[in-house]
């Protein structure tokens, strides 16, 4: 099974939009059963708490389902455990490589997904308020994430 996990700072916000569109995206493709996707920050305020509220009205606007998403904190078992650990930013992936006291080849800047934009990362909404542009570049981030994904790893649905 491949594993997914998106970070962001405190996992309440762009992370866990990531994972449930990611999650919806993949649902749609009829791989549920071949991806495992989580998120987590790399912060501990917000652990045990849902999403944003933010970030659930702009789920539920495009009937994105954010069930059973609660913030956690990366742990330094989970670079072992996922294959994929996405960074929602530059910050967020320097720190991953903090936590596991190494650089990890599977450690993505989430960016990097989106060939052509001008942003550096996702822009947190936390501070920024602005769920729209945060969610306009995690769907296009997602849909190329898990077409990468489908062809490296040769996933179908069958």
């Amino acid at each position: 099974m491949v594993s997914v996990l998106f970070v962001c700072l405190g996992n309440i916000c762009r992370s866990p939009m990531a994972e449930a569109v990611f999650r919806h995206y993949v649902i749609e493709a009829g791989l549920e059963n071949k991806i495992h996707i989580d998120s987590a920050g790399t912060g501990d305020w917000h652990i045990g708490e849902p999403p944003h509220q933010g970030t659930m009205l702009k789920l539920k606007e495009y009937g994105v389902s954010s069930e059973g998403i609660y913030a956690r904190q990366v742990k330094k078992i989970d670079f072992d455990q996922f294959q994929w650990i996405i960074g929602m930013d530059t910050s967020n992936v320097e720190n991953l490589h903090k936590i596991a006291q190494t650089t990890h080849s599977h450690v993505y800047p989430f960016i990097q997904f989106i060939p052509g934009t001008t942003y550096e990362g996702v822009p947190d909404p936390w501070y920024t308020g602005n769920f729209q542009e945060t969610y306009d570049l995690v769907q296009q981030g997602c849909k190329n994430l898990l077409n990468e994904i489908v062809t490296k790893q040769g996933l179908s649905n069958k």
